[in-house]
């Protein structure tokens, strides 16, 4: 396991996201996934994140990231969407009118999963085996 090193703390901390393309339209061909993922790995960087893992299908696109602990989730999923829907519907504007009436890409939803490389049960029995003061 790495483990990353902050000002008062040690941590690993990986979300796995799903995003999926507005009414599920399947839109996303190669070279919009291409570009989709040096979006995220650009955004990623400017929040001090780092982009793991990056693939996707026609409707939706999967990120494994591993984020800093004051990264508030929530506010990093958003501007993921934000951003990479503004420029992916700026470099594609053509295929995207097309499919899209309004100025839209991503569903309004979104998946998310912490990541790691424990499980729950895992971690039950260490916490439980933790010797208790008497």
């Amino acid at each position: 396991m790495t483990l990353n090193k902050g000002y008062r703390n040690v941590y690993d901390l990986n979300i796995h996201l799903v995003l999926v393309t507005k009414y599920r339209r399947k839109v996303i061909d190669r070279a919009m996934l291409t570009r989709l993922e040096e979006i995220f790995r650009s955004t990623c960087s400017k929040w001090r994140s780092e982009l793991k893992e990056f693939n996707g299908e026609e409707d939706h696109v999967h990120l494994l990231i591993s984020y800093p602990p004051d990264v508030e989730v929530s506010k990093f999923v958003n501007n993921l969407k934000t951003v990479s829907s503004r420029l992916i519907r700026k470099d594609f504007l053509e295929v995207l009118n097309l499919v899209y009436n309004k100025p839209v890409f991503w569903s309004g939803a979104y998946f998310v999963a912490s990541a790691g490389g424990t499980t729950i049960a895992q971690l039950k029995v260490y916490v439980e085996s933790q010797q208790s003061p008497e």
